[in-house]
């Protein structure tokens, strides 16, 4: 019995520092996979819009908010996804990707919205041009772009958050992330 009972210690001690390695390296590749911003993670500034209802996720760039009863249109600054609803156009490779993570972080919840000086306030098709913030203070437009679920996209003029997110499409591209692996899209 007692050869058994060490034969069990034995075995657990082995599996304990395999479940130890494992966990060292999961977190090991966490960190070397993380995406490493411009000047570290943004904070949310003080007296944005918000917080606002999520009424409708359009697409991976594009919602629907409760103003004060009113609905906004927002499109999102800095980023762009592969399109889903475009009638001109076909469903694009990750779109449907994109609007289902959107919907999973986005729909239902609060947000804040953070406008940029650089940039026009209204688009041409009269959305309301901004950041989206979450409840929790993540900046929604660069995670989806870290994530590999949208593209950096620059309008016309730079803005405020531009090379946090250009840094976050490298990283994505290069860890292969989302859109950018190898996998996304077959031909």
């Amino acid at each position: 019995m007692e050869e058994a009972d060490d034969q069990t210690s034995t075995h657990t001690r082995i599996n304990t520092h395999e479940e130890d390695h494992h966990r060292w390296l999961i977190g090991l590749t966490m960190l070397l996979t993380a995406p490493v911003y411009a000047d570290g993670y943004p904070t949310m500034p003080q007296g944005i819009q918000g917080p606002l209802t999520v009424l409708k996720v359009v697409d991976g760039d594009t919602i629907w908010v409760d103003n004060n009863g009113q609905r906004l249109k927002i499109r999102m600054i800095g980023l762009d996804t592969p399109e889903t609803v475009d009638p001109r156009k076909p469903v694009q490779c990750f779109g449907r990707e994109a609007s289902a993570q959107a919907k999973t972080i986005l729909g239902g919840q609060s947000v804040y919205l953070e406008t940029d000086p650089s940039q026009d306030t209204i688009d041409k098709y009269g959305r309301t041009l901004a950041y989206v913030w979450t409840a929790s203070g993540r900046l929604f437009n660069l995670d989806m772009i870290a994530d590999g679920y949208a593209f950096e996209y620059t309008y016309d003029l730079p803005y405020r958050y531009q090379a946090d997110f250009k840094t976050a499409e490298g990283d994505a591209r290069t860890q292969s992330r989302g859109l950018w692996s190898p996998d996304a899209c077959p031909q």
